[in-house]
């Protein structure tokens, strides 16, 4: 595995691939971990995780600095990633007795029936690189703490960043073998999936990356969670707050680079205030300060990948082609590395690639329609349903029009974000399963019933 640093094209480091034997051995020690680590006091798991939040903020820097390295996230960004990742540590140390406490069922006289929460075992987690440290640990802080080992397949282009985690635990003071980085290429995961040592798995990332799994999994009865792709509606009423709305509209399109399955992809927005709505939004867009990740100042560095980008620009060409309008941006930067500028397409035609397909960079695709009701027409038009964002100054409205669109999470007045607190993921082709709060961690337990005469 070859590490490229994308705001300068050179390669920064070799890691060796894991082959078939250092699988078998991960596996081993897993399954051999978990056999003490379920019996672990949960009391102990919280204070563990508790230490991974205190790891990470000591080394809040290095960490974010190993993330800019590999895949382009400006730096401060990387640092805002790091603490949302020692928040989500923190959440479970303080809730998860809350979270697993048994649940009293009514029953005869004399008897006794609960639901009591056990661990599944061995967990696969398949990663993406776009946030190599928080997707990983919205994994483990609940999967862990409950009871469950994790092995982790992170994506090839973040290898350090799959090493740095597992170093985070260790330092956590982690058994060894309750997690795992396994850096095996993605031809060895159906046979992973297919061990009878791994009990379930999850991914995030791209369809057919979920579907691989997904099938794989299905075949042996497996439970999986999927987080998949998105094409989020960002719906912009007649009585939104305008400034607001761009203001949060173009970070909420530009954050990470635009590579974010949450990111507001498809803004719709009411003929009343178009025009009002798409200067404010250009003017934001132009402003942001495009550079070095490793700057203060930058707001969007690089893609993550030379090639992402180039295939970024092809769905751009091929939407511009079919009619659509490019307001600011639509070309590759010319500098080193794989930069794309922040771009706005109007008039978008139905069926070409802005429509349809997932932009993952920094280009928002604007509509306008007529009405409310044709806003979520244009909303729901769309395979994914991960998340949306509506804005209106009228809070009723906002939740009418919130439960009419088919998304796993809605936000009104606000962008749409994944929060310990709450339940995340989605509908259609952006998956199934949930994550975070109560209900992600115990998508991977046994709801197990206890009858006592």
């Amino acid at each position: 595995m070859e590490v490229v640093n994308p705001a300068t094209g050179e390669r920064i480091d070799t890691y060796d691939e894991a082959g078939e034997a250092a699988v078998e051995r991960t596996l081993t020690d897993a399954q051999r971990a978990f056999e003490t680590w379920r019996e672990r006091p949960l009391a102990d798991r919280e204070e563990l995780i508790e230490s991974a939040a205190e790891v990470l903020r000591e080394d809040k820097r290095e960490y974010a600095e190993l993330m800019t390295r590999e895949m382009g996230k400006p730096v401060a960004q990387a640092e805002s990633e790091i603490e949302k990742c020692a928040w989500v540590c923190e959440h479970y140390a303080e809730h998860a007795h809350e979270y697993l406490s048994e649940d009293h069922h009514p029953s005869p006289p004399g008897t006794e029936v609960k639901t009591v929460y056990e661990p599944l075992g061995v967990v696969l987690a398949v990663m993406p690189w776009n946030f190599p440290f928080w997707q990983v640990f919205r994994f483990l802080a609940p999967y862990l703490t409950a009871g469950n080992v994790g092995v982790l397949k992170h994506a090839s282009n973040v290898p350090g960043c799959a090493e740095a985690i597992a170093d985070v635990l260790r330092k956590a003071g982690y058994p060894e073998g309750v997690f795992q980085s396994l850096l095996a290429p993605s031809d060895l995961v159906d046979d992973i999936v297919a061990d009878d040592r791994v009990r379930a798995a999850t991914v995030t990332g791209s369809g057919p990356a979920g579907r691989a799994v997904a099938s794989a999994a299905g075949d042996e009865l497996k439970k999986t969670v999927l987080e998949l792709g998105g094409s989020d509606p960002f719906v912009v009423l007649d009585d939104a707050d305008l400034a607001a709305a761009a203001e949060t509209g173009a970070w909420a399109r530009t954050l990470n680079g635009g590579q974010s399955c949450i990111a507001a992809k498809r803004f719709v927005v009411h003929t009343d205030v178009y025009e009002a709505f798409l200067d404010r939004f250009v003017d934001e867009v132009e402003a942001f300060t495009v550079g070095d990740p490793m700057d203060e100042d930058t707001e969007v560095g690089p893609q993550a990948r030379r090639d992402l980008r180039d295939d970024l620009h092809k769905q751009v060409r091929a939407s511009v082609e079919a009619g659509a309008t490019v307001v600011t941006g639509g070309e590759p930067m010319d500098r080193e590395g794989a930069y794309y500028p922040p771009t706005v397409l109007t008039d978008v035609p139905e069926g070409c690639p802005a429509d349809t397909e997932e932009l993952f960079g920094p280009v928002a695709a604007v509509y306008e329609v007529d009405s409310e009701d044709a806003a979520v027409e244009r909303a729901n038009d769309t395979e994914f349903g991960l998340g949306a964002s509506v804005w209106t100054e009228d809070r009723d409205r906002g939740e009418r029009v919130a439960r009419r669109i088919d998304a796993g999470c809605v936000y009104v007045n606000q962008l749409t974000k994944s929060d310990p607190r709450v339940p995340f993921g989605g509908v259609k082709q952006s998956g199934y399963g949930r994550e975070l709060s109560e209900a992600g961690m115990k998508e991977f337990l046994n709801r197990k019933t206890v009858w006592i005469e």
